[in-house]
């Protein structure tokens, strides 16, 4: 479903198609406290947002083994509630357009998030994280530990 808001001053969209060259399977979702994408926050906060649940479909729960060592994952989704015709925005607090590549909106032409979380916990196919910024619902696409900013427990 995508999302009906209005083009805002400066905004430029297109109606041109996407090149489709490429697949995606969803390995699960996420569950969070957000029903809508207006009450989603801007940006996770991995010290004092709220836990979130990532649950790991069949048959890539085995794929979780290890996980534990990283306190720091990265995780990406589908934002699957997402407009995707913005060439140039105009965020909520702005008064000018910027180029979509510039900006952490969630419309683009592939709606792609990424969200680096602390992971609180895991429990079989169900790890609970703090930091993420999306509805509850929206499809898993990837977990990767973050190897950029820690190091894994031993």
């Amino acid at each position: 479903m995508a999302d009906t808001q209005k083009v805002r001053r400066h905004e430029v969209t297109t109606d041109g198609p996407l090149r489709v060259d490429a697949t995606l399977a969803f390995i699960g979702h996420i569950e969070t406290p957000w029903a809508r994408r207006e009450d989603c926050p801007r940006q996770g906060n991995r010290d004092t947002g709220p836990e979130c649940t990532i649950v790991v479909d069949d048959p890539w729960i085995a794929a979780l083994t290890g996980i534990e060592a990283y306190p720091s994952l990265d995780i990406l989704y589908w934002l699957h509630l997402s407009r995707r015709d913005l060439i140039l925005q105009n965020p909520n607090h702005g008064d000018s357009a910027r180029g979509t590549f510039s900006l952490r909106s969630p419309i683009r032409p592939n709606p792609i998030g990424l969200s680096t979380v602390r992971l609180i916990r895991r429990d079989g196919n169900r790890v609970t994280v703090r930091g993420l910024e999306c509805v509850s619902g929206t499809p898993l696409i990837d977990i990767k530990p973050d190897h950029c900013h820690f190091t894994p427990v031993v």
